[in-house]
């Protein structure tokens, strides 16, 4: 096995920021961020990004790395994490990854070799210029005609991961599924893996009051200036947070339309998260529905993770 590591995952609003830095704390812990957003320059509040004032003095990694015009993909997660995992280490830090975009956490705590995945850019291309001329539902169906296992669960509206899906299929004439189904992960590090979860109605509730949060803070200056300097087709501006106020800013939506439709993505998105962690990862879920309890709840996952370590380092 390689280096110690913890993983603390689980869907937004949660109380994953709070909590990593607590831990952190306890742990000497250095946290590596495990969003596939807050990779972004400039893009803070739609991402919660953790703001410097929170850090509390504990190293934070992976955050503010890219222009939002850059494209991002789970390899390149995997190839800058996992020299980092080893340099912290190295240091006599613990390394954590904390965040909910499961499948690049996924992809560095297990050995899955993207690069393998075959490609094809110019049928790429042929994808998503159908996408941009029919609208990316005939992309979903064409998906749910060859691959019904993979359009379940890929959301409609994710066209790249959409197009992947197709991409794989037309290089290879197996389903992504069939094709993962032929690497055999094996876990690389001595991980501790912890999940906060909620009562559904508790966890929708926070999502509404962060959303409204947001707008305080500024939300809407924020992806105005994402908007005059004409970024369009990025993957950036996907992300829940900007693309509905993108289509407010195109006309599409009154600012509340896209408000109430950025709060029902979000919940959505949470649904996904939770449905995605239980069924891809060996995960220790820890109940933080009674916030008012989060001292102890600190507590007993601290003492989980000091016993999973302990054992690691005894085996």
């Amino acid at each position: 096995m390689g280096e110690r590591l913890v993983v603390l995952i689980g869907p937004t609003a949660v109380g994953k920021t709070k909590m990593s830095i607590e831990l952190a704390k306890r742990l000497n812990g250095e946290i590596i961020s495990g969003d596939s957003m807050q990779i972004y320059k400039g893009m803070d509040i739609g991402t919660a990004k953790i703001k410097p004032e929170e850090m509390e003095g504990i190293p934070h990694h992976l955050i503010d790395i890219k222009d939002p015009a850059e494209s991002f993909s789970v390899a390149e997660f995997q190839q800058l994490v996992r020299p980092l995992i080893r340099e912290i280490a190295r240091r006599g830090r613990l390394p954590m990854i904390v965040g909910g975009t499961g499948l690049y956490i996924q992809s560095v705590i297990y050995d899955y070799h993207f690069s393998d995945a075959p490609s094809d850019e110019t049928y790429r291309r042929h994808l998503q210029h159908i996408a941009q001329e029919n609208g990316e539902m005939v992309l979903y169906e064409k998906l749910k005609d060859v691959d019904p296992k993979s359009a379940e669960r890929i959301h409609p509206h994710n066209v790249r991961r959409v197009i992947r899906a197709l991409e794989v299929y037309h290089c290879t004439g197996k389903t992504i599924t069939e094709w993962q189904k032929t690497e055999t992960p094996e876990l690389l590090y001595d991980a501790v893996i912890v999940g906060l979860t909620m009562e559904r109605e508790q966890l929708y509730q926070r999502i509404n009051e962060r959303v409204d949060q947001m707008v305080a803070e500024g939300l809407l200056e924020e992806v105005r200036a994402l908007y005059k300097r004409g970024l369009r087709d990025c993957q950036s501006i996907q992300a829940i947070g900007y693309k509905e106020i993108y289509a407010y800013l195109d006309g599409h939506l009154s600012f509340e339309e896209a408000i109430e439709q950025l709060k029902q993505n979000s919940r959505r998105y949470a649904k996904r998260q939770l449905t995605w962690f239980r069924n891809k990862m060996a995960v220790r879920w820890f109940d933080m529905t009674d916030f008012s309890k989060f001292a102890e709840k600190r507590d007993e996952i601290l003492q989980y993770i000091e016993g999973k370590l302990q054992q690691k380092t005894n085996i």
